[in-house]
């Protein structure tokens, strides 16, 4: 049974998407752009400000689903300039610290979300 993923911690969807979803085995988490989710913007235009809130907007999602980045096994970072890569790693680095680092794939895309420069999507097994 799949269900859908929602949690007040986390930024509510911008479009017809959810959060996340739950197969069961598997758990898909919508891209995370640095959204605050109390306020429901982005509140700066640091990359490196804009990564902690994206990657915090993640756990929350997958909080919800009863799991923790420890269960994490794929991600996408979107950049909007591949020249943040380097500040990127440093803080997705920080918060993925288990023994097995998620399989990543980095794309920079032309533009995202409320102009972010920063999103993260994951994958999560059970």
């Amino acid at each position: 049974m799949v269900t859908a993923i929602s949690t007040p911690a986390a930024p509510a969807a911008i479009g017809p998407y959810c959060q996340g979803v739950d197969t069961g085995s598997l758990v898909f988490c919508s891209g995370q752009v640095p959204i605050d989710p109390a306020t429901g913007e982005i509140e700066t235009d640091d990359v490196a400000a804009q990564t902690e809130q994206a990657i915090t907007n993640l756990p929350a999602v997958l909080a919800a689903a009863g799991l923790g980045v420890g269960a994490v096994v794929k991600t996408t970072v979107f950049l909007t300039d591949i020249a943040d890569f380097a500040t990127v790693n440093r803080i997705y680095a920080a918060h993925f610290t288990g023994e097995v680092a998620p399989a990543r794939s980095t794309v920079q895309v032309v533009a995202l979300p409320k102009g972010a420069r920063v999103e993260i999507e994951a994958i999560a097994v059970r």
